[in-house]
C-alpha cells in the first residue's frame, strides 16, 4: 500500500491480484479516523486476503470525502479528502 498525501487530499494505492474483483472490495470508516481496506477472494485458499487499517491524524480527514476506484489492471485507488486548515 502505497499513501501519498497534498494539501487537499491523501491518495491510496495498492496493486491487488487479478483474481480480486470490485465486488471482493470492502471499505470501512473505523472510529479514531482509521480506514480499514478488505480485500477477500473467498473462493480461493492461497493469496485470497488482504487487509490494511490506516490511521489518519486527528481531525485531519473528512471521512464523507472518501471515494474508491478498483482499475481494470487491479489497481486500487482510495482518496480521502483532508480538512481545510485555517491559519490565524
Amino acid at each position: 500500500m502505497d499513501v501519498q498525501s497534498s494539501s487537499s487530499e491523501y491518495t491510496l494505492t495498492v496493486q491487488l491480484p487479478d483474481h480480486i474483483k470490485h465486488e471482493m472490495v470492502t471499505i470501512s470508516v473505523l472510529k479514531g479516523s482509521k480506514l480499514k481496506i478488505i480485500a477477500d477472494a473467498w473462493h480461493m485458499e492461497a493469496e485470497c486476503h488482504f487487509e490494511w487499517v490506516i490511521n489518519f491524524p486527528p481531525h485531519d480527514i473528512d471521512m464523507s470525502g472518501v471515494h474508491a476506484q478498483l482499475g481494470a489492471d487491479g489497481v486500487l485507488v482510495i482518496g480521502v479528502h483532508r480538512r481545510p486548515r485555517y491559519h490565524v
